[in-house]
């Protein structure tokens, strides 16, 4: 069992890799405080009592609503939570606004809306304002008074940010900035009051502008009438000479990547967290179908094939929200450490935001697919009924969609995956090169037939450090053939950063279930193995075809034979029983009528 006394200094951001990790240091769900479970039950009920009785007016985008609806969450606190005390914020912690994000994630348009407010409609200011402007914007965006959003694609620019063509010229008289351009797909755009718009200023230097609703040349284009997220307003934004006050300029000429890159590492670590929300509301109504709805004379619930698709919804929900607080810890660890080291609030929590980047990467790449893989089965468990607006799972099914896009899609996120860890490795952030030629040597040795480690956990454990190592020899045989034309081998990196996604989301399952056992004892936490070892077995798989598809297109001849000899070696599970496995987890949920871990 650990102790205080195994408590290590914490990982930096990519450091999992080459580093193990104890369960007594790693936060889980079931850490959260009493307040922070208060919090929980005030986001449910405010979906309860002001979300789902209005989901079709909503999607019908009735006039004044969302807006409403933003207001009455900031009159709750709801948007105020991890805001400075000084703006009239509460001050809370890191993990509390990934909980407020997690929960308020089930409530369809209207988490979009909010999260957009917080998030990008907000934080720009708060992190790179000066100090008349967050005096002015701060205090009336977190009571809800004011909404935000935020202006950065453009039609011809979406993952490409910086080749946006806005443009900010200095007015003659030097009061204003002039802005030209176009903006796309703004979320809050058709009620919001504050936006923060991205403009080049002289045609090259990428900035960012504070721009009021009512400025004299800016204009908003009709509601985008989408495929999903219906009641989230989206709309173009135009600047014709348009007039911004010189003041109203956000951070440094020049510098707006700065504000556009930040912003996103905490927006995809709270997407994730959305995702989940949605995810375990769709699960629990699905749950509660299957047990109502009857096919040969018996609950549809009874069926194996039915049982497979709960238990394995339920897997990914509970395996995403491990990795997920796992991370949110870290932040608000690193957090707390800038801030201890004299750094101002604004620069603590980008600090920690940009520290564990990649885990944020992952993290958004994950949770979206979670939910597009519980919404999808969803459909198929309510069957023709799910492909009816009247059940609410054909809502949560067109609403998933967007998330694999929005905040870098998935596949730019992928790629990042990778890219961010060479570049630490090469900065000196991250030693990579002592545990992958360790790795290099184990594989040329006679493996070690010595005594079995019989300690609890000993061999999910070593599955766990053998995934990592089977990324370690991956990348660095693509590392070392491909050189620089590596960034040209997307299909490599992103079968790379999917053995890392999988392998990362493995090790923290395994941790909190370490922990809940430590906890709990091995008989309470019968389920919670199920998942974990569910998960694992599964992983091992996944992450050894992933590394043959990455060996098979840059390797051939006895090089090729020596790394798919390895990989075989590295990804090897113990055989494991995962129908009983995952029936024993859907009948558990089937017996309480919701997802239950």
């Amino acid at each position: 069992m650990s102790t205080a006394a195994d408590v290590k200094k914490a990982l930096k951001g990519g450091e999992w890799l080459i580093k193990e990790s104890s369960s007594f240091e790693t936060f889980i769900p079931e850490d959260f405080s009493e307040e922070q479970l208060m919090i929980r039950d005030m986001c449910n009920q405010f979906l309860d009592a002001e979300i789902y009785p209005n989901l079709d007016r909503i999607d019908a985008l009735e006039q004044g609503l969302m807006k409403s609806l933003v207001t009455k969450a900031g009159e709750q606190g709801l948007l105020a939570t991890s805001f400075p005390e000084q703006y009239g914020g509460l001050g809370k912690d890191f993990v509390t606004s990934t909980i407020i994000n997690e929960y308020l994630g089930a409530g369809h348009s209207f988490s979009v809306a909010i999260a957009a407010h917080t998030g990008i409609g907000t934080l720009p200011i708060l992190y790179f304002g000066t100090d008349a402007q967050k005096e002015k914007y701060i205090p009336k965006l977190i009571t809800g008074e004011w909404a935000g959003a935020y202006g950065l694609t453009e039609p011809n620019s979406g993952s490409d940010a910086l080749g946006a063509k806005t443009t900010a010229k200095l007015s003659d008289d030097g009061k204003y900035y002039i802005l030209n351009g176009q903006k796309c797909w703004i979320t809050n755009g058709g009620f919001a009051q504050i936006y923060t718009v991205f403009a080049k200023v002289d045609g090259d230097k990428f900035t960012g502008f504070i721009v009021d609703r009512g400025t004299e040349g800016f204009t908003q284009g009709p509601e985008e009438n989408k495929m999903g997220i219906k009641g989230s307003s989206t709309v173009q934004l135009y600047f014709q000479d348009c007039k911004v006050p010189v003041e109203n300029l956000l951070g440094e000429i020049g510098k707006g990547h700065k504000i556009a890159f930040n912003i996103l590492n905490i927006g995809r670590l709270k997407l994730c967290a959305a995702a989940l929300g949605g995810a375990r509301k769709s699960l629990s109504g699905t749950v509660e179908y299957a047990k109502t709805r009857e096919q040969f004379k018996q609950p549809i619930s009874n069926f194996g094939a039915i049982k497979h698709k709960l238990a394995e919804m339920a897997i990914k929900v509970f395996v995403a929200e491990s990795a997920l607080y796992r991370t949110a810890k870290w932040i608000d660890e690193k957090e707390h450490e800038l801030l201890s080291a004299g750094k101002p609030f604004s620069e603590a929590l980008l600090g920690g935001a940009e520290e564990y980047a990649i885990e944020c990467a992952m993290l958004k790449v994950y949770g979206s697919e979670v939910l597009d893989y519980v919404v999808d089965e969803g459909v198929q468990v309510h069957g023709g009924n799910g492909f009816s607006a009247e059940y609410n799972i054909s809502r949560a099914y067109r609403d998933s969609r967007i998330n694999r896009i929005y905040e870098g899609t998935n596949e730019i996120n992928r790629l990042l995956v990778l890219d961010m860890t060479l570049k630490r490795a090469m900065g000196g952030r991250l030693d990579l090169m002592g545990p992958a030629m360790a790795v290099q040597k184990e594989l040329m040795s006679i493996p070690d037939f010595g005594a079995e480690d019989e300690t609890a956990f000993a061999k999910e454990r070593k599955l766990v450090a053998n995934l990592k190592k089977a990324i370690l020899m991956t990348s660095g045989a693509a590392v070392q053939k491909l050189m620089m034309k590596i960034e040209n081998e997307q299909e490599v990196l992103m079968n790379i950063a999917d053995m890392a996604i999988e392998t990362f989301n493995a090790e923290s399952v395994l941790l909190r279930v370490m922990k809940l056992v430590e906890q709990k004892g091995e008989t309470a936490c019968q389920d919670h193995l199920d998942i974990m070892r569910t998960y694992l077995y599964d992983a091992a798989d996944k992450a050894n075809k992933s590394g043959k598809d990455a060996v098979n297109s840059f390797a051939d001849g006895d090089e090729q034979r020596m790394i798919l000899m390895g990989l075989k070696r590295f990804t090897k599970a113990e055989p494991f029983n995962g129908k009983d496995a995952r029936r024993r987890i859907a009948d558990k949920m089937i017996a309480e009528g919701k997802y239950c871990f």
